[in-house]
């Protein structure tokens, strides 16, 4: 069977789904494609930088996100719900002697919603099967280039669970507002592959 047929294949199988829960009053008619719009509307970037500034700002919070992200995003009114159940978050920090990054080796699975989109490179079958064996390597052709003696951990995503990285507050950056140290962060420093 082609791409092309099965895919058309699949589409008209949850359309028909649609179709029935809509019939029997289960949903209301658009609702999933309105529900799946507004989730990818919501999505940005600039949530992760918002969660990973409050992190450096508040310790109390840093704590509390690494210990239960799901709780804690809550508190700056972010959420990983939006599908048939709520993704578990888990985040990780970055420290002087380790740096994390995140990548889904079975498909693209992602924190859409605080981090928008993922980005094609993370989808490429190159990306998902070398961070994995040679992480400094790819971390290198990314531009960062870390000390011999910093541990790598790779984060491998499925679908019932998503990562996303809280990268080191940069030096120098006290004087900064929690708005000025969100503007720092980059999509790269959240999924691993820059610093910040």
């Amino acid at each position: 069977m082609s791409g092309d047929h099965a895919g058309s294949t699949i589409s008209a199988q949850v359309r028909h789904v649609e179709s029935l829960l809509e019939s029997r009053g289960l949903l209301d008619p658009g609702e999933i494609d309105t529900r799946i719009d507004e989730f990818l509307a919501g999505g940005t970037p600039a949530n992760g930088a918002r969660i990973a500034a409050r992190a450096w700002t508040d310790p109390g919070f840093t704590d509390r996100l690494l210990t239960d992200a799901n709780a804690a995003i809550r508190e700056v009114g972010l959420s990983m719900a939006g599908g048939l159940q709520e993704q578990r978050l888990k985040v990780v920090a970055n420290t002087p002697h380790e740096h994390h990054v995140v990548v889904c080796t079975l498909c693209s699975c992602y924190p859409i919603a605080l981090l928008g989109p993922s980005p094609t490179w993370y989808k490429s079958e190159a990306y998902r099967s070398r961070v994995v064996r040679d992480p400094r390597g790819v971390l290198r052709e990314f531009g960062l280039e870390l000390p011999d003696d910093t541990a790598i951990t790779v984060w491998d995503a499925s679908a019932e669970s998503r990562y996303m990285v809280l990268p080191r507050r940069p030096i120098g950056t006290d004087a900064l507002t929690e708005p000025e140290l969100t503007a720092l962060v980059t999509r790269k420093g959240l999924i691993g592959t820059a610093a910040v």
